[in-house]
């Protein structure tokens, strides 16, 4: 019996775990805390646009929106892009993988075992897939601050500029914008010598923060174009898909 409750209390604790990654695999890139089944005929729909209550701070002055667009410029300069993360939620958990990255539009983070998860973005939609549950939840790129983070060339308006500062070698660039990242901030680290990107942290309206941290980044990477395919056809003839 003891060993019974030992093993329920595992399942548990893993299933709150993965929950736990589930809604950290939507904040690892400021997606919206909810997202749209993909519909018979694989047309994603646009997500309810998110009414939040939470008072926007007044844009910095011109000169930090100018410091922050030369790091935007050098950032959005590397084409291609692939590493190591470490996610670290608001509740303790913790999570790592691999991200690739090519410009323009294209993301994936592959989440370490036990972990089944993996975030795509194909140019066109972000796409959480689930393979413990075989389930995929999708966004539109467009609304998502992948959308800005992914462009050709980053264009960082001066009113989502928050705050701009150096700290331990570091430039934090502080971004706010609710038609863009709705009632979320983003706190993006860059090494102020390179302007490589460190890590980035997503704080939710309630002021709980979701950090990722990248590591052993090598840019200049081609990849293969199934890197960031997202597998719609699969997706629609599964057991679970409306078709």
């Amino acid at each position: 019996m003891s060993k019974l409750k030992n093993t329920s209390s595992t399942i548990r604790a893993r299933r709150r775990f993965l929950g736990g990654l589930v809604a950290g695999a939507a904040l690892l890139i400021g997606l919206p805390a909810f997202a749209q089944t993909l519909p018979t005929g694989g047309d994603v729909p646009m997500p309810t646009k998110r009414d939040g209550t939470v008072q926007m701070a007044q844009a910095t002055s011109a000169s930090s929106g100018a410091a922050a667009q030369r790091v935007a410029d050098h950032f959005s300069s590397v084409k291609s892009m692939t590493g190591e993360f470490m996610q670290f939620g608001p509740r303790g958990e913790q999570a790592g993988g691999k991200f690739y990255l090519e410009r323009p539009g294209k993301l994936r983070f592959d989440y370490d075992p036990p972990s089944t998860l993996k975030v795509i973005a194909d140019n066109r939609n972000v796409a959480v897939g689930n393979g413990d549950l075989d389930t995929w939840d999708f966004y539109p790129l467009s609304r998502t601050p992948l959308s800005l983070l992914l462009a050709d060339q980053i264009d960082l308006q001066h009113r989502m500029v928050r705050d701009v500062r150096e700290q331990n070698g570091l430039t934090v660039i502080v971004l706010g914008d609710k038609s863009i990242f709705g009632d979320q901030v983003i706190t993006m680290m860059f090494d102020s010598k390179s302007f490589d990107l460190r890590q980035w942290t997503i704080t939710d309206a309630q002021g709980k923060d979701t950090t990722v941290i990248l590591s052993n980044v090598r840019t200049g990477v081609k990849f293969a174009r199934s890197v960031f395919r997202i597998p719609y056809d699969q997706i629609m003839a599964s057991p679970g898909s409306d078709n």
